[in-house]
């Protein structure tokens, strides 16, 4: 069964609030409140009403809520018009619509280095 399958859906519902971390393999939607770092090898959303206090770390997340803390994503990072992030982000793509709040520095690592010339490089190679 694929991690990204809605059966492996973790759901964390408004009106619940986690005390601690969380760590998940599928996909997670925080509608409630997390007080601790997640870690998903998924996606994580966070619904309008949804609040993490804590670490986020994980493939892709799509936030629509609150959140207070380092983001580590490691694909595509969603700020919809109603989030507010308070922390550094470090994120391969990165997506902000009107209106979402960020405070926090962000640090892309979607860079394609180039090769170290070898020996056997020519100068062809090098041509962009």
């Amino acid at each position: 069964m694929s991690l990204e399958n809605p059966d492996r859906l973790n759901i964390i519902v408004e009106g619940s609030r986690v005390l601690g971390d969380m760590i998940t393999d599928s996909n997670l939607r925080i509608d409630g409140e997390v007080l601790g770092n997640v870690t998903s090898a998924s996606k994580v959303v966070v619904g309008e009403n949804g609040r993490i206090t804590g670490d986020l770390t994980c493939t892709d997340a799509d936030i629509e809520g609150h959140v207070k803390g380092v983001m580590k994503i490691d694909g595509l990072l969603a700020l919809r018009s109603k989030s507010v992030v308070d922390g550094d982000i470090t994120t391969s793509k990165f997506e902000v619509e009107e209106g979402a709040q960020f405070s926090g520095s962000c640090k892309m690592n979607n860079f394609i280095s180039t090769p170290e010339p070898s020996s056997e490089t020519t100068q062809e190679d090098l041509i962009y």
